[in-house]
């Protein structure tokens, strides 16, 4: 179901507040309790039958129908926190630029000041 819905293991795993690795094991197994399977179709956002009921074709057709195309989950294929950190390096290099042009500017004004005096 996961899959069809184009949600990575670590997202399912973040909803639920266990592990990928538990994610991967619990989609492994033969049998999964009740409560499992309705925790995971809470996390996916679908119903516990159409977990229970999982048939590939049967499933894409109750995801369009019930939700519309707009109802699939869009996973983002960049990392915010990645985008962040380089947002920050972007700036402290700017910053260090222009740091770097005062510092000549006031070294010039220096340089001119003294002749002068």
């Amino acid at each position: 179901m996961r899959e069809l819905l184009g949600i990575k293991q670590d997202t399912v795993a973040e909803r639920l507040g266990i592990s990928q690795q538990a994610i991967s094991r619990i989609e492994q197994k033969e049998n999964v309790d009740e409560a499992t399977i309705t925790r995971a179709a809470k996390a996916l956002g679908v119903s516990v039958e159409s977990i229970k009921n999982l048939d590939d074709k049967a499933t894409v057709y109750n995801i369009v129908a019930n939700q519309g195309l707009a109802g699939i989950n869009y996973e983002s294929t960049f990392n915010l926190l990645e985008k962040w950190i380089h947002s920050l390096e972007e700036i402290k290099k700017l910053y260090e630029e222009l740091l770097k042009s005062e510092r000549e500017k006031v070294t010039l004004l220096q340089k001119l000041l003294g002749e002068k005096y």
